[in-house]
């Protein structure tokens, strides 16, 4: 997608060579970048970043254990303040973590095949690094909190050991979540130390506030791993470009040379919090919170609280601040680009800048649509204008196209209205079930078990999305539902699924949930034989919970489709009304596996007959 690259003359001319002078003006003044980062974050902030990063990559290690490369690191950095000439001291950050990490002792005892990472040149040796890192591992035993009155009391009495250990905790179980937002969690749960530790039962305060910065880790870590995941797959471009549109969506009353200029520190930012280098990414997101702190009448009315924050709290903060207020009187756009008849000379004169422009208008004036929805709407205007402006008549060509613009969201919105009619109808069990016949007949070669966890996260983004006001549905569903997507295709680049899957998750950021939705049946697949130990009947039908119960006829049914994904709803049906059939009436009899031995194999004879299946 050409108009992706969002790299405008003005951009170039003036938001990255602005940066870039920063950058040079800085590395000239500082020719140490440890020794800048130190002075920029303070001791306790570098220590806490740099424990962050040790654990981040060496998650089997002792708190203990990795206190000493952290020592080492402090040490490096102060002595860096003082001499910045010294030749150790000009070492870019990551190789200095790196290198520390490579004197380990014993590393291949502990880390096997990733000590051979220390073999290789960077940046290679960091990438062989980050893929071994594990997310949400095993061997990391749960957390067990200590008694009430010893955890206030050791909170009180060594307070910088105690939130190093917690960092440190989370650091390890949370392998790719990125430094500022630990740093927050810490922040959050010395609040919760504050305030629990004065009530009179602490372990139930505790209990609720410690539960709720749980779930908040692991929201955030899901949404930056997928933040990382397209920019590795699609790239800085695609990437950019729905960056663009949710910062013009978020601050509408900001200025385009402002959107310019905060979307390219955030590239860079991003890129250090995904390459794992948490002091820069730590530092450099610190800056950038501060610039925008400084300009909050230019940005937004949403952030003042957040500004008033400390400095590792304000960043999370300033991230999940609400949309501001659109502002009022905004033109329609229709005038300016599908009525201007000079609209062909700013497109083939800057077209990325003119596309950009295009992406950051309609972005502001659409905050109820889902940024995967801009770009296709983007994309759709920019092949429109590359068709007309090569015709002798270019305004008549694009002037009457609204329509065919709007395809995109018609369909969106289609999509939307019928999924959440779909849950208030059926509730989450039918629209679970509903939504496993749908993807076990796109992709029937994922395992049962993968197919189901599959269709429980797109209904719990049902349950989430459906629920809210009309204008927040659409950018909730789709934006979780990418993050679902994502995910499958993670695990579809080390198991193969099938051709349509792999066009789907490769072939367009914009058009990935349209391409899910509109995949069919695998006609490549070749069923496996049907098998009748797939049909376990027998008491536990009868008494166990409901929702194990619902579970085993999931199961069935999947398992059902793979052997025909062609099967009808109507042949769905007929097997699904006879096996309930079946369950009601041998539940009530006093020999209960009897009777499913004989209805049991009644209904596998019946269900060959429907599905067509020979003996």
């Amino acid at each position: 997608m050409k108009w992706v690259t969002l790299i405008s003359f003005i951009f170039l001319l003036s938001s990255a060579r602005s940066r870039n002078l920063q950058r040079a003006a800085r590395d000239a003044e500082h020719k140490s970048e440890i020794a800048h980062r130190y002075n920029d974050l303070k001791e306790e902030t570098f220590k806490a970043v740099t424990m962050i990063t040790f654990a981040q990559y060496l998650q089997r290690c002792s708190y203990d254990g990795l206190s000493k490369l952290v020592k080492d690191v402090v040490d490096l950095a102060q002595k860096c303040v003082a001499n910045e000439d010294a030749p150790e001291c000009t070492k870019p950050l990551p190789s200095i973590f790196l290198d520390e990490i490579c004197q380990v002792e014993k590393l291949r005892d502990s880390y096997g095949a990733m000590a051979d990472c220390c073999s290789k040149a960077d940046p290679e040796r960091n990438e062989c690094f980050l893929s071994f890192k594990v997310s949400q591992p095993d061997f990391v035993q749960p957390y067990q909190r200590p008694a009430s009155d010893v955890i206030c009391k050791e909170y009180q009495d060594n307070r910088m050991p105690f939130l190093g250990h917690f960092i440190y905790s989370v650091a390890r179980r949370e392998p790719f979540l990125y430094a500022p937002t630990i740093l927050s969690l810490a922040a959050d749960y010395e609040h919760a130390l504050q305030t629990c530790c004065k009530e009179s039962d602490v372990g139930a305060c505790l209990d609720e506030k410690a539960a709720a910065i749980k779930e908040r880790a692991k929201k955030v870590s899901v949404k930056q791993q997928y933040s990382c995941g397209i920019l590795k797959k699609f790239g800085e471009r695609t990437f950019k470009a729905d960056k663009l549109a949710l910062l013009s969506q978020k601050y509408p009353k900001a200025p385009l040379s402002e959107m310019l200029k905060i979307l390219h520190d955030i590239m860079g930012i991003y890129k250090e919090c995904c390459e794992g280098d948490m002091v820069e990414c730590m530092d450099d997101r610190a800056e950038l919170m501060t610039y925008m702190c400084s300009k909050q009448d230019v940005f937004s009315s949403k952030i003042k609280d957040c500004c008033e924050k400390p400095v590792v709290e304000r960043s999370q903060c300033i991230i999940e601040a609400d949309f501001d207020d659109q502002p009022e009187g905004l033109p329609s756009l229709v005038e300016r680009y599908l009525e201007d008849k000079e609209v062909c000379k700013g497109f083939e004169a800057g077209h990325d800048a003119f596309m950009a422009e295009f992406v950051y208008e309609y972005s502001r004036r659409h905050p109820e649509f889902s940024t995967q929805l801009i770009l296709r709407v983007s994309r759709g205007y920019e092949t429109l204008l590359e068709k007309c402006c090569k015709t002798d008549n270019p305004p008549e060509c694009y002037g009457n196209t609204v329509e065919m613009l709007h395809k995109p969201i018609k369909e969106t919105q289609e999509v939307v209205k019928t999924n959440c009619e779909l849950l208030t109808a059926q509730g989450e069990t039918g629209f679970l079930k509903a939504l496993l016949i749908r993807y076990t007949k796109k992709m029937p070669q994922v395992s049962t078990d993968t197919l189901i966890e599959i269709g429980k996260k797109m209904t719990a983004v049902g349950t989430k999305c459906c629920q809210l006001p009309e204008d927040r549905r659409l950018p909730c569903s789709e934006g979780y539902l990418s993050i679902v997507m994502q995910d499958m295709c993670r695990r579809q680049e080390t198991t193969p699924i099938n051709d349509n899957v792999s066009h789907c998750c490769s072939d367009s950021y914009a058009y990935r949930r349209p391409c899910f939705t509109a995949m069919g049946v695998d006609t490549k697949y070749v069923p496996p034989a049907f098998d009748p130990e797939m049909f376990s009947f027998d008491e536990k039908l009868c008494t166990a919970p409901p929702a194990e119960r619902e579970l085993g006829q999931m199961k069935l049914l999947v398992n059902l489709i793979k052997r025909k994904p062609q099967m009808t709803e109507e042949q769905i049906k007929t097997i699904a009304d006879g096996f309930t059939a079946m369950v009601d009436k041998c539940c009530k009899q006093s020999d209960i596996d009897t009777c499913f031995g004989e209805e049991g194999a009644n209904l596998i004879v019946q269900s060959r007959a429907t599905l067509g299946i020979s003996a």
